[in-house]
């Protein structure tokens, strides 16, 4: 499979690429509420070589007025994009716009409602300059409730597993399995990767078809397929838990079996267009479809195996209480030698 090639120089890359510039792009739709803590989070990191572009998909409550100030108050650092006629595009085509706009030779993406720790940018910029050969390097994510101050919610923070083994470069396809098709990994958090502009640009950026939901996913599978990425230990970036996100919203609504079931069409259809032709991502492919193309089917067979699953637990429980406890050792020596 081909892999996406990119240049290690380039005019927006500053000090021989040791201290780049950071490209910063939050998109943002009515998030007055916790607009402000966003931005003063970019601000308040320790690297200093980053711009950071707020992108307007169309906001009503406020928050436009709060990114055109800050733009004001900032105008060599913040920069202030909207659509045209103030128009809501969606995720997709606000961070296009702000990577459109953007002279980074990294890029960097905060959501409007998540915040960064101070060291965030240090850690990742450290990183992907130390792996020459990574598209992108990302960290875990801290869940986080305990925004609301209330003593429920004080306790339901955490770090979430990614389910890889960390500091450790995986080379494509490797990711793209246990990603998008088995869902044995967590994907990245948006908040909590970097990645190089030439990779972005090589991809297409983001799949304006999706508005606000997968809208990760999907830039994550083009970039898994083709490009090494570096996963590492530390967790840099807090993702605020909300009943207002769009995650929270569709999972309420009810309409996460469609978007899951779109998502892996649309990559069935990616698939065929980029010719790959690896049998164990297809067969992994076919495998996550069946809930959806044939739903029949994939309840009788979970049923099957539950009932199989079932009846081996029954034999092992009539087993232990009916063969005296020197077969038993016997029996479980032979299996282990043949094991």
């Amino acid at each position: 499979m081909t892999q996406i090639a990119y240049e290690n120089s380039g005019k927006s890359k500053l000090d021989e690429n040791s201290n780049p510039l950071v490209s910063v792009i939050v998109p943002f739709l009515n998030t007055h509420k916790y607009f402000e803590e966003a931005i003063e989070s970019v601000l308040a990191q320790t690297y200093n070589n980053w711009e950071l572009l707020l992108v307007d998909d169309g906001s009503s409550d406020g928050s436009t007025e709060i990114a055109q100030q800050y733009a004001k108050q900032y105008p060599e650092k913040i920069y202030y994009l909207e659509h045209e006629r103030h128009q809501n595009r969606g995720a997709s085509a606000s961070r296009n716009l702000g990577i459109r706009n953007s002279k980074g030779a990294y890029i960097a993406f905060l959501d409007g409602d998540d915040v960064w720790f101070p060291f965030n940018l240090n850690l990742l910029v450290g990183h992907l300059n130390s792996q020459p050969e990574a598209a992108m390097v990302y960290g875990s994510t801290q869940w986080w409730y305990s925004w609301t101050g209330n003593s429920d919610d004080m306790t339901r923070d955490y770090i979430c597993n990614l389910g890889l083994q960390a500091n450790t470069l995986y080379k494509p396809p490797a990711l793209f399995i246990p990603y998008f098709l088995l869902q044995s990994a967590i994907t990245p958090c948006t908040c909590s990767l970097l990645i190089r502009r030439e990779v972005v640009e090589a991809v297409g950026g983001f799949e304006e078809n999706f508005r606000y939901i997968y809208t990760d996913q999907v830039f994550y599978a083009k970039v898994a397929l083709k490009s090494p990425i570096f996963v590492l230990s530390e967790c840099g970036a807090k993702y605020r838990q909300h009943p207002n996100s769009s995650c929270a919203v569709v999972e309420k609504t009810g309409k996460a079996f469609a978007a899951r079931s779109n998502f892996l069409h649309w990559v069935e259809k990616y698939l065929s267009e980029q010719k790959v032709e690896d049998p164990k991502i297809w067969q992994a492919l076919r495998k996550a479809l069946m809930p959806y193309d044939r739903p029949l089917q994939y309840r009788l067979l979970t049923s099957t195996l539950h009932r199989v699953n079932q009846i081996k637990k029954l034999g092992k429980f009539i087993l232990r209480l009916t063969l005296p406890v020197f077969i038993r050792n016997w029996l479980k020596v032979q299996w282990q030698a043949k094991v």
